[in-house]
């Protein structure tokens, strides 16, 4: 299982002061010196964190994949198709939320994101959708004629409940298995630490996870070319 590094909140620490510190683009490069085989960044419509120079440099930097998360807008569609990344993946975005709280609605505008697919196409850019693990969006993303999915993790992360969590663990690896078995590449991602990645392992289908919060974190005490390492071990089930 690979591990994709999510960079956002190095932005967010230095956008806290206005200032030029921490550089979240020195990041992704240690991140991918430590192990890391993609690197990922949500360029949002209110530049929160990540913003327009960041995605520039990032895209002449970054050796491994360039993974950018944006809202399906015409703006970003436009930065996307200018900037070629390697993948973008497709999130849902609200203005007054801290963080994704949860997967597309895909079936609410299902023309704006095959039309957004089809642009990203055109310029050879892989798609992925992120979608709560429910087995409709499946069918919905293959007809959609998406590259991957990433399945939002963030319900299961925070379910506090050891029944509940088996619960959501056993839905994300029947969908994790629908997709596979339909030739979408599965991904995971949101809310995973060092703790509850281990289930996810088990799960075969999952060719690799997007984890930022917990790794930035960790970092601070640790440094974050150990932080990332200690992720990758985990992923290759070394600890």
């Amino acid at each position: 299982m690979k591990l994709a590094v999510n960079i956002d909140h190095i932005a967010t620490l230095r956008e806290a002061r206005g200032e030029n510190e921490p550089d979240p683009v020195t990041a992704a490069s240690i991140c991918e010196l430590s192990g890391a085989e993609g690197i990922v960044c949500h360029l949002r419509e209110d530049r929160r964190h990540i913003n327009d120079r960041d995605l520039k440099l990032l895209r002449e930097v970054v050796k491994t994949k360039l993974d950018l998360e944006m809202a399906a807008t015409d703006e970003m569609l436009q930065i996307a198709i200018d900037t070629l990344p390697d993948l973008v993946t497709l999130v849902p975005e609200k203005r007054q939320e801290l963080t994704t709280e949860g997967g597309l609605n895909i079936i609410s505008d299902k023309g704006r994101y095959e039309n957004a697919i089809s642009e990203l196409h055109k310029k050879d850019i892989l798609v992925s959708l992120f979608i709560d693990p429910e087995p409709s969006s499946i069918d919905l993303a293959v007809d959609m004629n998406a590259d991957i999915i990433e399945l939002h993790t963030g319900k299961f992360a925070n379910m506090r409940s050891e029944k509940d969590k088996l619960k959501e663990l056993s839905k994300i690896a029947a969908v994790s298995r629908m997709a596979a078995e339909q030739g979408l590449i599965v991904t995971a991602g949101h809310g995973l630490n060092y703790i509850n990645v281990y289930p996810i392992l088990n799960i075969i289908e999952i060719r690799e996870i997007s984890i930022g919060h917990a790794i930035i974190s960790r970092a601070i005490f640790s440094g974050l070319q150990k932080a990332v390492e200690d992720m990758v071990n985990i992923l290759d089930r070394r600890i």
